[in-house]
């Protein structure tokens, strides 16, 4: 951390490009309507270097003090935020950076990551690994364009992707249990099969006539009364669609079930000893194959939201690996809905955030600054080693004695 921030006083406080200059950061959406406040403009360099040695004294704290837990990932958390202000400021040095635009593309970023997320939580809690999150995107995204598309309903639309994820969580279910495939590599073959599905599906028909079979439709944005004109946050989190809200419900509610029920008692259970949880009558098999199913169900929204739940017709290959970053996410946020979603969050501010700097003319280049949320989830994983523990019967397929 303190040759990182170091590195950072070097490049951005002492760099040619902050000296002299002024950076502006804008707080207000363009289309805000409610309450605004001001743009904030402050000298670049003198900005920067605080940033950056603040940034140095996160680290040495981290050397001088022996902290618990979770106060080390408090001061993670600071480090992490200072750095990267730095570089924002470092990268609109002269210019402004709208930072309501990047927080609104992170909420936008993180949903199907968090739909993801979830839907890998309720496999692995169970004992089954879904490596084919992907897979229901693409199934999830494909379906629910052309049948919206077909049928003039979005209502339609959603039912349809949301299905086809659950089916094909089910089918990776029963190859799972029933004929004991060994799961990562099933999650990779079935990934590629819907690959392969979606994109010649579209090649064949979604392409030759787009107005039919492919149309770019949307559910209408929501505003929450009061809370849509707070100023920054309201816009962004007040002002979705229905999609949106469905999947804050969602974390509530699957963090409920797992934590606060008697199904996900039992669910834990089959997911940490399957053979101690069958003595006392749980039924481990149908267990696995309903959750499996549910949580197919969640990765299908996920799916939707790609197309009909930001309006954009489908493309081949549209995931973009976002269902690996959602497995990346269940590591990372250790197996629970709520960490989850700070992960989402943490690898969607990494997408958005690249997103805004690429529009700075920044040095760096384009391509390197569309992997930052593929290397913030390697980062993130990568760091975590023996660090966390997966439920101890994930990924073992479970054969009644």
């Amino acid at each position: 951390m303190i040759v990182v921030a170091l590195y950072g006083l070097w490049a951005f406080g002492l760099g040619g490009r902050t000296d002299g200059t002024d950076t502006t950061f804008v707080l207000n959406l363009s289309d805000a309507t409610g309450m605004t406040v001001p743009d904030v403009t402050f000298p670049s360099a003198p900005v920067a270097i605080a940033l950056c040695v603040l940034a140095a004294l996160c680290g040495a704290l981290r050397i001088a003090v022996d902290l618990p837990k979770r106060w080390n990932a408090v001061v993670l958390g600071a480090f992490f935020l200072l750095y990267v202000t730095a570089f924002m400021t470092w990268a609109a040095a002269a210019k402004s950076i709208n930072v309501a635009s990047i927080l609104d593309a992170t909420v936008i970023a993180a949903v199907p990551l968090v739909l993801g997320a979830l839907a890998g939580v309720l496999g692995e809690r169970s004992g089954v690994i879904n490596v084919a999150i992907e897979g229901q995107f693409l199934l999830g995204a494909c379906l629910a364009a052309f049948t919206a598309s077909v049928s003039g309903s979005l209502l339609w639309g959603l039912v349809a992707g949301v299905l086809a994820g659950g089916l094909f969580g089910l089918l990776l279910a029963v190859f799972a249990q029933r004929y004991l495939v060994e799961q990562v590599v099933l999650g990779v073959v079935l990934t590629m099969l819907a690959t392969g599905l979606t994109g010649f599906f579209y090649e064949r028909v979604m392409r030759t006539e787009p107005d039919k079979y492919n149309k770019a439709m949307a559910f209408p944005p929501i505003k929450i009364p009061l809370l849509a004109e707070l100023p920054v946050v309201g816009p962004v989190l007040f002002h979705q669609n229905v999609l949106f809200y469905v999947t804050i419900l969602l974390i509530v509610a699957v963090h409920i079930v797992l934590f606060r029920t008697r199904w996900g008692l039992r669910t834990r259970a089959v997911g940490e000893h399957p053979t101690a949880a069958d003595t006392v009558g749980v039924n481990v098999i149908r267990t696995r194959y309903l959750n499996m199913f549910v949580a197919g169900l969640i990765a299908g929204l996920g799916g939707v939201w790609l197309t009909i739940g930001t309006n954009i017709s489908f493309n081949k290959d549209m995931a973009s690996g976002k269902g690996f970053i959602a497995l990346a996410a269940v590591i990372f946020g250790r197996w629970s809905p709520v960490g989850a979603l700070w992960a989402a969050l943490l690898f969607g501010f990494a997408g958005g955030f690249s997103d805004a700097i690429q529009l700075m003319q920044t040095p760096l280049p384009t391509d390197f600054l569309r992997m930052l949320p593929y290397l913030a989830t390697i980062f993130a994983v990568a760091g975590l080693v023996g660090y966390v523990r997966a439920p101890a019967a994930d990924g073992q397929p479970y054969v009644k004695s």
